[in-house]
């Protein structure tokens, strides 16, 4: 049988809408088995999909239907315009976590002189996504990156993803930060997308999220703020006398985290930044 990609999008598409999934996973797995551009896939709707590939993208997309995420059938998520490798023992790299990034990179600009190398650590580095991205983003200042992990699989991931992007990262394992305590390391910049999502929010998630990302990447205890009330113990005797603290929140808990932060530092500068989406998904708190 011959399948035009536009056939096969179309397909996929509305058989994703029965299964209650997201449409557009059609398009990122046609896209990934054709390896084209997004622009090439929708400029190339008349060419016929190869019929041994109509068959995987049939059996991918019914995978997803059945709950497994579209990048664990891919194998590698796209983050600030490289591919990471993902699979069940990391949190699958989410856009919200680039805007961390991009609004890190703007503040240390202003912070920290140029050609000034930096030590900045990614805590809870799962695919490494935010240590890797930052070490090869941060040109003008140059970053001493390291990332800590308490899941041996999920540093395995995040080593292999920093080997293949050619980015120098110094792991460790261990619980938040406890590991840079013990080695008397002092950071410039700290960036970390907790898990904070509370645990009575699992009823109402989607399986793909629940039944296939690590739980401990995902849930901060009863009220989601568990990990951030554990940083505050630990941030005072890690970071410098000019720093850069960057956390993720959930929606919602932006001002929770931030008054968290004026306590434990009250000399700095704190603030909620919002996302693209208008919510409030990113703290910052800065000392100069």
């Amino acid at each position: 049988m011959n399948v035009t990609v536009f056939e096969a999008l179309k397909w996929a598409s509305s058989f994703l809408k029965e299964n209650n999934r997201d449409e557009n996973a059609g398009e990122i797995y046609l896209r990934h088995l054709l390896d084209v551009s997004r622009a090439q896939l929708y400029a190339e709707q008349r060419m016929e999909v190869p019929s041994g590939m109509w068959e995987e993208f049939q059996e991918g997309i019914r995978q997803h239907a059945g709950g497994v995420p579209i990048q664990h059938i891919i194998g590698f998520e796209e983050f600030y315009g490289r591919s990471f490798k993902v699979n069940e023992h990391v949190l699958i790299p989410r856009p919200e976590t680039e805007e961390l990034i991009y609004y890190g990179l703007e503040r240390m600009k202003k912070l920290f002189k140029r050609g000034q190398t930096l030590r900045a650590a990614d805590i809870g580095t799962g695919s490494g996504a935010i240590a890797a991205t930052l070490k090869l983003e941060s040109t003008d200042r140059p970053v001493e990156m390291m990332a800590v992990d308490i899941s041996e699989e999920a540093l395995a991931v995040a080593k292999e993803n920093s080997q293949r992007l050619g980015a120098e990262i110094l792991f460790y394992q261990g619980d938040l930060m406890q590991p840079l305590i013990e080695k008397g390391v002092k950071l410039d910049i700290m960036l970390s997308n907790p898990p904070y999502i509370p645990l009575g929010d699992r009823e109402t998630m989607s399986e793909v999220v629940v039944d296939h990302e690590p739980q401990l990447a995902l849930f901060g205890g009863e009220d989601g703020y568990n990990l951030y009330r554990r940083f505050m113990g630990q941030l005072p005797a890690v970071m410098n006398e000019t720093f850069m603290i960057g956390f993720e929140v959930g929606a919602g808990q932006g001002e929770t985290v931030a008054d968290m932060l004026r306590d434990t530092f009250p000399e700095a500068e704190t603030e909620v930044v919002f996302d693209i989406n208008g919510k409030d998904r990113m703290v910052f708190c800065c000392r100069k």
